[in-house]
């Protein structure tokens, strides 16, 4: 339902999806982690990116992600035309371009005669900050509403209510943080990721509400590194 009100594909309908994926195919390249990686039933591929800070949303990133999804996408002996269709999308926590749209659509075109260059890699900044009359701006509300009774949409509602009151579904929950813990720091230090480590930290204390010092604890980052992240906080 996401994907499908943010890239207006109506008929998008995913085969399979994995959270936290990484990304590292040519050797010496920079790791990546995606935050959601998902194929549709007519192969095109999405990574959908939540960033905080807008930083984290720089264009080279996004420029990075894209290229990281067609590596992958292609093995040996295949013909360049193989490559699917991407979708590269960053949901911002702000307006970051300014304009108010709740959606900046990105493509490459042939400068001289405006025209779309056809590459079918598509890039899109979503404006976590809209709140227009319409199913994205009930969307972004959503996303950002921590209590499931204030949330438009009722899907979200149900998952989210869920995850936080139903047994079955705070166990889950827990074991996924669990998860997390045991994983992310370790994996964004060797990876040289000290955003990807403090993204790891907002996260947690803003959907655990928890303090900067309880996160960290639950992603048992060293004593002696716990102070350059407060700093950057």
């Amino acid at each position: 339902m996401t994907l499908r009100i943010i890239t207006g594909i109506n008929d998008l309908v995913l085969t399979k999806g994995e959270t936290q994926k990484d990304f590292k195919r040519l050797l010496g390249a920079r790791f990546i982690c995606l935050d959601y990686h998902g194929v549709d039933t007519e192969g095109r591929q999405y990574d959908l990116e939540v960033q905080k800070a807008d930083s984290g949303a720089r264009p080279e990133r996004a420029r990075y992600h894209s290229a990281a999804m067609d590596i992958e996408a292609l093995n040996t002996n295949q013909l360049f035309e193989e490559l699917p269709e991407t979708y590269t999308i960053f949901v911002t926590e702000n307006d970051i371009y300014g304009f108010g749209d709740g959606i900046y659509p990105i493509e490459r075109v042939i400068v001289t005669h405006e025209q779309l260059f056809n590459d079918r890699a598509h890039i899109l900044y979503v404006n976590g900050a809209y709140r227009g009359n319409d199913p994205l701006g009930d969307l972004m509300h959503d996303f950002c509403c921590n209590d499931p009774d204030d949330m438009k949409n009722a899907m979200l509602a149900e998952a989210s209510r869920y995850y936080k009151e139903n047994p079955k579904g705070v166990e889950i929950m827990c074991k996924a943080m669990e998860e997390m813990r045991e994983e992310s720091y370790q994996r964004g230090v060797e990876a040289g990721g000290e955003q990807k480590v403090l993204e790891n930290i907002k996260n947690i204390m803003e959907g655990l509400k928890y303090t900067a010092q309880q996160a960290m604890e639950l992603l048992k980052i060293p004593a002696d590194d716990q102070p350059k992240y407060l700093a950057k906080l």
